[in-house]
C-alpha cells in the first residue's frame, strides 16, 4: 500500500480507519456495517459493527407468541451475544495491534520514527507427518496487505498567527490526502484479486513487519502452493 504520514497525536485513528476497512472488505461471511466518521480527518469509513451499534434484545410485548417460540428467541439472543464477544475480540486485537506497532517503530531521521504494519489472512490445515500417523494444523497465509508508516513528532505551530494557520492546515491537508489515497487503493486492490481467497472459514493476524523488497510502487502478486497475494508499498 502507499507510504502513509501521520502526526503522532492522529496516527492511531489513521491505523484503525485503515486496518478496520481492510478487516470488513476480507470478512469470510455477511456481517452488518457500521460508519465511523474520523475526528481527526474529514474521512468516513466503514467497520463491522458490534453489538454495542446495534443493540438486540427480547421482544416482551406479545407473551403468547414469546412463549411458544422462547426456545428459538434464546438461540437468536445467545448467537448475537456471541457475535457481540467476537467482534469485541476483533476490535481489541486492532487496538492492540496498534499499540504494539507504535511501540516497535525506529528512528529514521529527526522526529521521525517509521515501521511496517502487515496484515495477514490465513486458513488453517490438517497436515499429516510419519505415513499419517502424526497429525498436526499448520496456517496457510493466502493474502497479505502491507503498509509503510511514517509518525512525525515534529511540533505542529500552535501560534494563530497567518504563518502557523497555514502550516497547520498544510500539514492536515497533507496527512488526510495519504490516508484517502491509501483507503483508495485498499477497494482497488480488494477488487482486483479474488479467485484466490479460499471458501472456508480464516483467520488474520496484524504483525510488525520488516520493509519490502519492493520499495518503489504499490503491487499485488499472487504465487502457488500456496496461493498468497501480497498488497504492500
Amino acid at each position: 500500500l502507499p507510504e502513509f504520514e501521520s502526526a503522532t497525536s492522529h496516527v492511531r485513528e489513521a491505523l484503525q480507519a485503515i486496518l478496520h476497512t481492510i478487516l470488513f472488505i476480507r470478512s469470510p461471511g455477511p456481517v452488518a456495517p457500521h460508519d465511523v466518521e474520523c475526528e481527526s480527518f474529514q474521512i468516513t469509513y466503514t467497520r463491522i459493527a458490534t453489538d454495542d451499534d446495534n443493540q438486540v434484545t427480547p421482544s416482551s410485548h406479545q407473551p403468547y407468541q414469546y412463549s411458544l417460540n422462547h426456545q428459538q428467541q434464546q438461540q437468536n439472543i445467545q448467537q448475537a451475544y456471541n457475535l457481540h464477544s467476537q467482534k469485541s475480540d476483533l476490535e481489541r486485537k486492532v487496538d492492540e495491534a496498534i499499540e504494539t506497532f507504535l511501540r516497535t517503530l525506529t528512528p529514521i531521521g529527526p522526529e521521525l520514527m517509521a515501521g511496517n504494519l502487515t496484515v495477514s489472512f490465513y486458513e488453517r490445515r490438517a497436515r499429516q507427518k510419519l505415513f499419517g500417523l502424526v497429525h498436526q494444523e499448520e496456517k496457510v497465509v493466502w493474502e497479505q496487505w502491507i503498509l509503510r508508516v511514517v509518525v512525525n513528532n515534529t511540533p505542529r505551530p500552535m501560534g494563530e498567527d497567518e504563518a502557523s494557520v497555514i502550516e497547520r492546515q498544510r500539514i492536515q491537508d497533507t496527512a488526510e490526502g495519504m490516508l484517502k489515497s491509501v483507503l483508495l487503493k485498499v477497494f482497488d486492490l480488494a477488487g482486483s484479486e479474488i479467485d484466490h481467497i479460499p471458501p472456508v472459514m480464516y483467520d488474520f493476524e496484524i504483525i510488525n513487519s520488516k520493509r519490502a523488497d519492493d520499495r518503489d510502487e504499490v503491487y499485488s502478486r499472487v504465487t502457488n502452493l500456496p496461493a498468497l497475494i501480497n498488497l504492500g508499498s
